[in-house]
């Protein structure tokens, strides 16, 4: 099967939006032609020399990761920097490179439905959820007869949608009243006199991005020289999502017996599996948040679970919350915690491009050399 990298990028921005990622984050195509031709496409965290010359030997017309390479700013790309001699031997060998970050850690599915349904967890919710997205509220007053025609012309503009349900929308017919002054061009009733029409109210929502949209469309299709109507900011509520996830085990089992359950269902690494609190204690409810998470230590505290599943905690910070009164920790390699995300993403390119996918060999967690203290 043959594609375009354009189908290959619709269909991760489909899955990952982009406007989900943080402001200071970079994601999205890295290098290649759109226009290029897409048959096999390699999926990892980083875009390290290893993983670029899997890519490459296995004839991969794109590379998707999670870690972007050119997150900071850079002022040259040559061949003599390390990540322009990357960037040049994609090139050189066909193969695009693009960038799923912060907006895969919010998607749902995304990096940390992931990690959750790799430890067996039932999903209930996201450590932080993301505002949901900016709605106006439209309320248009219409004559009866042509409500349906204005109610289509911002249907086609992109109002109406909730979810997976389009052309959505709420009518009750009333009395409306005008009088036309000097000047005025009437649709309905003469200058000067009192008018009484019977019409509907139509209420819709639209996203906020497309009000000139859908403002066009209503003032185009209406019948009116001056149609009345409201448009109303909805306040932003929790979405469903986010960053992290919480979520419950099928049955409570210790941290001890929890640590174990993480150790098999992650890639080994030398970090290893390490965790702080009492072994013994019963564990039911679970929050995760791939990669570095410690900066959510005190929004676990506050949901109430038993354990928190992340990357990268430090001595001081995790001292603190457990001494706080904060649920178990389980700390694991930040590469380990990502890399469920990677057969996610090739599932999802898979199915809707039935393009050929692999999740990549290379381990790309950086420390390579560990002991085990007594």
């Amino acid at each position: 099967m043959t594609v375009q990298l354009a189908d290959l990028i619709g269909t991760l921005d489909k899955a990952y939006p982009p406007e989900l990622a943080e402001s200071w984050d970079s994601v999205g195509l890295v290098a290649g032609d759109p226009a290029d031709d897409v048959q096999k496409v390699l999926f990892a965290v980083d875009a390290t020399a290893e993983v670029v010359d899997e890519a490459l030997a296995w004839g991969a017309q794109a590379l998707v990761v999670h870690h972007p390479l050119l997150l900071r700013g850079v002022d040259t790309v040559g061949a003599h920097t390390p990540k322009g001699a990357l960037l040049h031997k994609l090139i050189r060998g066909g193969c695009a490179l693009f960038s799923a970050h912060t907006n895969a850690d919010r998607a749902k599915p995304g990096v940390n439905d992931a990690l959750a349904e790799a430890l067996g967890l039932t999903i209930t919710g996201p450590i932080e959820p993301a505002p949901s997205r900016p709605l106006d509220k439209w309320v248009v007053m219409v004559p009866l007869k042509m409500g349906q025609e204005v109610q289509k012309a911002m249907f086609d503009a992109g109002a109406g949608a909730i979810g997976d349900y389009r052309e959505c929308s709420w009518r009750v017919e009333g009395v409306g009243q005008f009088r036309p002054v000097d000047g005025a061009n009437p649709h309905i009733g003469a200058v000067g006199r009192v008018e009484t029409v019977r019409e509907g109210r139509i209420e819709l929502v639209a996203d906020r991005s497309l009000r000139t949209a859908v403002t066009k469309a209503m003032l185009e299709a209406h019948p009116y020289e001056e149609p009345a109507f409201d448009i109303v900011e909805l306040a932003s509520v929790p979405g469903e999502i986010g960053i992290g996830r919480v979520g419950e085990l099928p049955e409570p089992e210790t941290l001890a017996a929890f640590v174990e359950r993480v150790e098999r269902a992650l890639p080994k690494t030398v970090w290893g599996i390490r965790a702080a609190g009492d072994p013994n204690r019963l564990i039911k409810t679970v929050a995760v948040c791939g990669g570095s998470g410690d900066s959510f230590l005190s929004t676990v505290k506050r949901l109430g679970v038993d354990v928190y599943v992340t990357s990268d905690l430090r001595h001081h910070p995790a001292d603190e919350h457990l001494r706080g009164g904060g649920p178990a920790l389980v700390d694991v390699a930040h590469w380990a915690s990502e890399s469920p995300w990677c057969g996610q993403a090739a599932d999802i390119v898979a199915r809707e491009l039935g393009v050929e996918v692999r999740v990549s060999t290379v381990r790309t967690d950086p420390w390579t050399v560990g002991t085990v203290s007594s």
